[in-house]
Protein backbone atom coordinates (compact mmCIF):
# COMPACT_ATOMS: atom_id res chain seq x y z
CA UNK A 1 0.00 0.00 0.00
CA UNK A 2 2.97 2.32 0.61
CA UNK A 3 4.66 1.88 -2.57
CA UNK A 4 1.31 2.42 -4.60
CA UNK A 5 0.72 5.89 -2.49
CA UNK A 6 4.28 6.91 -3.69
CA UNK A 7 3.21 6.34 -6.96
CA UNK A 8 -0.02 7.78 -6.45
CA UNK A 9 2.20 11.06 -4.92
CA UNK A 10 4.69 10.81 -7.97
CA UNK A 11 1.79 11.26 -10.54
CA UNK A 12 0.31 14.21 -8.88
CA UNK A 13 3.56 16.21 -8.13
CA UNK A 14 3.78 15.94 -11.90
CA UNK A 15 1.06 16.88 -12.77
CA UNK A 16 1.11 20.04 -10.24
CA UNK A 17 4.56 21.09 -11.75
CA UNK A 18 2.64 21.02 -15.02
CA UNK A 19 -0.21 23.45 -14.05
CA UNK A 20 1.84 25.53 -12.16
CA UNK A 21 6.26 25.23 -12.48
CA UNK A 22 8.66 25.69 -9.92
CA UNK A 23 9.65 28.82 -10.47
CA UNK A 24 6.40 30.05 -11.04
CA UNK A 25 5.68 28.83 -7.39
CA UNK A 26 8.82 29.91 -5.47
CA UNK A 27 8.07 33.57 -7.12
CA UNK A 28 4.69 33.49 -5.64
CA UNK A 29 5.88 32.70 -1.77
CA UNK A 30 9.38 35.11 -2.42
CA UNK A 31 8.27 36.80 0.45
CA UNK A 32 6.34 34.15 2.54
CA UNK A 33 5.69 33.89 6.21
CA UNK A 34 3.53 31.56 8.49
CA UNK A 35 1.13 33.49 10.53
CA UNK A 36 0.63 30.82 13.03
CA UNK A 37 3.44 29.39 15.36
CA UNK A 38 2.39 25.20 15.40
CA UNK A 39 5.45 24.73 17.94
CA UNK A 40 4.05 27.38 20.20
CA UNK A 41 0.63 26.25 19.97
CA UNK A 42 1.53 22.68 21.32
CA UNK A 43 4.61 23.77 24.10
CA UNK A 44 2.31 24.67 26.78
CA UNK A 45 4.03 23.52 29.73
CA UNK A 46 1.87 21.17 32.05
CA UNK A 47 -0.34 20.70 29.58
CA UNK A 48 -0.91 17.83 26.93
CA UNK A 49 -1.72 19.58 23.84
CA UNK A 50 -4.47 18.19 20.92
CA UNK A 51 -3.29 17.89 17.00
CA UNK A 52 -7.16 17.64 15.88
CA UNK A 53 -7.05 15.51 12.93
CA UNK A 54 -9.61 15.94 9.77
CA UNK A 55 -9.83 12.70 7.62
CA UNK A 56 -12.66 11.57 5.97
CA UNK A 57 -11.03 7.85 5.07
CA UNK A 58 -7.90 5.68 5.16
CA UNK A 59 -6.32 3.18 3.31
CA UNK A 60 -6.56 0.75 6.56
CA UNK A 61 -10.22 1.72 8.22
CA UNK A 62 -11.96 2.78 5.15
CA UNK A 63 -15.08 5.52 5.15
CA UNK A 64 -14.38 7.24 9.11
CA UNK A 65 -17.21 9.63 8.10
CA UNK A 66 -19.72 10.30 5.33
CA UNK A 67 -20.59 14.01 6.02
CA UNK A 68 -17.45 15.67 5.98
CA UNK A 69 -17.19 19.17 6.20
CA UNK A 70 -13.68 20.05 7.49
CA UNK A 71 -14.53 23.52 8.35
CA UNK A 72 -17.62 23.10 10.34
CA UNK A 73 -15.68 20.03 12.11
CA UNK A 74 -12.29 22.31 12.87
CA UNK A 75 -14.46 25.03 14.54
CA UNK A 76 -16.50 22.20 16.50
CA UNK A 77 -12.55 21.05 17.59
CA UNK A 78 -11.00 24.61 18.28
CA UNK A 79 -14.05 25.13 20.55
CA UNK A 80 -13.36 21.66 22.17
CA UNK A 81 -9.89 22.47 23.28
CA UNK A 82 -7.73 21.69 20.47
CA UNK A 83 -4.21 23.25 20.12
CA UNK A 84 -3.99 22.54 16.34
CA UNK A 85 -5.00 21.38 13.31
CA UNK A 86 -3.75 18.23 10.93
CA UNK A 87 -5.47 18.41 7.62
CA UNK A 88 -5.31 15.39 4.79
CA UNK A 89 -4.54 16.66 1.74
CA UNK A 90 -4.53 13.62 0.05
CA UNK A 91 -7.58 12.59 -2.57
CA UNK A 92 -7.43 9.09 -3.59
CA UNK A 93 -6.79 7.06 -0.50
CA UNK A 94 -7.90 9.57 2.40
CA UNK A 95 -10.23 11.78 1.42
CA UNK A 96 -8.31 14.97 1.73
CA UNK A 97 -7.80 18.29 -0.89
CA UNK A 98 -5.73 21.23 -0.74
CA UNK A 99 -8.31 23.32 -0.49
CA UNK A 100 -9.13 21.96 3.16
CA UNK A 101 -5.96 23.63 4.52
CA UNK A 102 -7.16 27.01 3.24
CA UNK A 103 -10.94 26.86 4.11
CA UNK A 104 -10.03 25.44 7.56
CA UNK A 105 -6.93 28.35 7.80
CA UNK A 106 -9.42 30.90 7.29
CA UNK A 107 -12.16 30.04 9.49
CA UNK A 108 -10.17 29.36 12.49
CA UNK A 109 -7.64 30.83 14.66
CA UNK A 110 -5.34 27.64 14.97
CA UNK A 111 -2.07 26.63 13.12
CA UNK A 112 -2.88 24.19 10.43
CA UNK A 113 -0.58 21.39 9.76
CA UNK A 114 -0.57 19.74 6.17
CA UNK A 115 -0.96 15.72 6.24
CA UNK A 116 0.83 14.49 3.44
CA UNK A 117 3.34 12.15 1.83
CA UNK A 118 5.89 14.35 0.84
CA UNK A 119 8.16 13.25 -1.32
CA UNK A 120 9.17 16.83 -2.94
CA UNK A 121 10.03 20.18 -2.13
CA UNK A 122 7.95 21.38 -4.24
CA UNK A 123 4.73 19.78 -2.08
CA UNK A 124 6.03 22.16 0.99
CA UNK A 125 6.04 25.06 -1.02
CA UNK A 126 2.47 23.75 -2.23
CA UNK A 127 1.79 24.06 1.42
CA UNK A 128 3.07 27.30 2.04
CA UNK A 129 0.72 28.34 -0.72
CA UNK A 130 -2.04 26.94 0.76
CA UNK A 131 -1.80 28.94 4.27
CA UNK A 132 -0.20 25.59 6.09
CA UNK A 133 1.93 26.56 9.24
CA UNK A 134 3.94 23.25 9.22
CA UNK A 135 4.41 20.41 6.76
CA UNK A 136 4.49 16.39 7.85
CA UNK A 137 7.65 15.09 6.94
CA UNK A 138 7.92 11.09 7.14
CA UNK A 139 11.39 9.52 7.70
CA UNK A 140 10.41 6.13 6.59
CA UNK A 141 9.74 7.81 2.91
CA UNK A 142 12.64 10.32 1.93
CA UNK A 143 16.10 9.60 2.04
CA UNK A 144 18.05 11.46 4.79
CA UNK A 145 19.28 14.22 2.11
CA UNK A 146 15.72 14.98 0.55
CA UNK A 147 14.60 15.22 4.35
CA UNK A 148 17.38 17.59 4.93
CA UNK A 149 16.72 19.68 1.92
CA UNK A 150 12.77 19.99 2.38
CA UNK A 151 13.09 20.88 6.36
CA UNK A 152 14.84 23.28 4.99
CA UNK A 153 12.98 24.79 2.50
CA UNK A 154 9.91 24.28 5.55
CA UNK A 155 12.22 26.52 7.73
CA UNK A 156 12.94 29.04 4.86
CA UNK A 157 9.57 29.45 4.25
CA UNK A 158 8.42 29.97 8.07
CA UNK A 159 6.73 26.10 8.63
CA UNK A 160 7.42 24.20 11.33
CA UNK A 161 8.68 20.91 9.61
CA UNK A 162 7.00 17.65 11.60
CA UNK A 163 9.24 14.94 11.57
CA UNK A 164 7.73 11.52 11.88
CA UNK A 165 9.69 8.74 12.87
CA UNK A 166 8.93 4.70 13.83
CA UNK A 167 12.27 3.39 14.97
CA UNK A 168 15.45 4.40 16.80
CA UNK A 169 17.09 4.69 13.50
CA UNK A 170 14.91 6.94 11.95
CA UNK A 171 15.08 8.76 15.32
CA UNK A 172 18.32 9.64 15.15
CA UNK A 173 17.92 10.53 11.34
CA UNK A 174 14.69 13.20 12.86
CA UNK A 175 17.61 14.54 15.28
CA UNK A 176 20.46 15.09 12.72
CA UNK A 177 18.33 16.68 10.32
CA UNK A 178 17.53 19.33 13.22
CA UNK A 179 13.71 18.67 13.67
CA UNK A 180 12.64 20.53 16.72
CA UNK A 181 8.91 18.96 15.89
CA UNK A 182 8.83 15.14 16.14
CA UNK A 183 6.16 12.37 15.55
CA UNK A 184 6.31 8.71 16.95
CA UNK A 185 3.88 7.08 14.90
CA UNK A 186 2.57 4.28 16.67
CA UNK A 187 1.48 2.74 12.55
CA UNK A 188 3.81 0.77 11.06
CA UNK A 189 3.51 2.25 7.07
CA UNK A 190 3.99 -0.85 5.52
CA UNK A 191 2.04 -3.14 7.53
CA UNK A 192 -0.04 -0.64 9.12
CA UNK A 193 0.01 -2.64 12.64
CA UNK A 194 -0.31 -0.77 15.33
CA UNK A 195 2.23 -0.37 18.62
CA UNK A 196 1.79 2.32 21.45
CA UNK A 197 4.46 0.68 23.13
CA UNK A 198 6.71 2.15 20.91
CA UNK A 199 6.39 5.66 22.66
CA UNK A 200 7.95 3.60 25.40
CA UNK A 201 10.47 2.84 23.63
CA UNK A 202 11.28 6.04 21.86
CA UNK A 203 10.28 8.73 24.09
CA UNK A 204 13.48 8.32 26.22
CA UNK A 205 15.64 8.68 23.19
CA UNK A 206 14.79 11.83 22.30
CA UNK A 207 17.20 14.58 23.40
CA UNK A 208 15.99 17.82 25.89
CA UNK A 209 14.51 20.55 23.58
CA UNK A 210 12.75 18.66 21.48
CA UNK A 211 8.79 18.78 21.51
CA UNK A 212 7.32 15.40 21.00
CA UNK A 213 4.07 13.92 19.57
CA UNK A 214 2.43 10.71 19.85
CA UNK A 215 0.47 9.59 16.72
CA UNK A 216 -2.13 6.80 15.45
CA UNK A 217 -4.18 4.51 17.93
CA UNK A 218 -4.99 6.60 20.77
CA UNK A 219 -8.54 5.87 21.21
CA UNK A 220 -9.49 6.06 24.62
CA UNK A 221 -9.41 8.22 27.46
CA UNK A 222 -6.86 5.64 29.45
CA UNK A 223 -4.43 5.87 26.38
CA UNK A 224 -4.56 9.66 26.48
CA UNK A 225 -3.46 9.71 30.39
CA UNK A 226 -0.68 6.62 29.18
CA UNK A 227 0.84 9.31 26.66
CA UNK A 228 0.82 11.70 29.23
CA UNK A 229 2.49 9.75 31.69
CA UNK A 230 5.21 8.80 28.71
CA UNK A 231 5.88 12.95 28.79
CA UNK A 232 5.09 13.84 25.29
CA UNK A 233 3.80 17.27 24.97
CA UNK A 234 1.09 16.28 22.40
CA UNK A 235 -1.30 13.78 20.93
CA UNK A 236 -2.33 13.62 17.35
CA UNK A 237 -5.88 12.06 17.23
CA UNK A 238 -7.72 11.64 13.99
CA UNK A 239 -9.70 8.24 13.68
CA UNK A 240 -11.20 8.48 17.38
CA UNK A 241 -12.83 12.12 16.43
CA UNK A 242 -13.91 11.68 13.23
CA UNK A 243 -15.60 8.13 13.50
CA UNK A 244 -17.84 9.73 16.63
CA UNK A 245 -20.89 11.10 16.41
CA UNK A 246 -20.06 14.23 18.59
CA UNK A 247 -15.98 14.68 18.13
CA UNK A 248 -16.13 17.85 20.83
CA UNK A 249 -18.00 15.56 22.79
CA UNK A 250 -15.28 12.86 22.08
CA UNK A 251 -12.20 15.24 23.14
CA UNK A 252 -13.46 16.15 26.19
CA UNK A 253 -13.98 12.38 27.11
CA UNK A 254 -10.83 11.83 26.05
CA UNK A 255 -8.93 14.16 27.90
CA UNK A 256 -11.40 13.97 31.06
CA UNK A 257 -9.01 13.75 33.94
CA UNK A 258 -6.34 15.47 31.98
CA UNK A 259 -7.54 18.88 31.43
Amino acid sequence: MLDEILSSKRREVEAARARLPFEELQARLAHHAAERSFRAALDVPGRLSLIAELKRKSPSKGMLRERFDPVSLAQNLQEAGAAALSVLTDEPFFGGHLDFLRDVKQFTELPVLRKEFIIDPYQVYEAALYEADAVLLIARVLPEPLLVRCLQVAVRLGLEPFVEVHSEAELEIAVRAGAHVIGINHRDLTSFQLDLRLSERLVPRVPAGKLIVAESGIQTAEDVKRMQRLGVHAVLIGEALMTAADPAAKVRELFSGVW
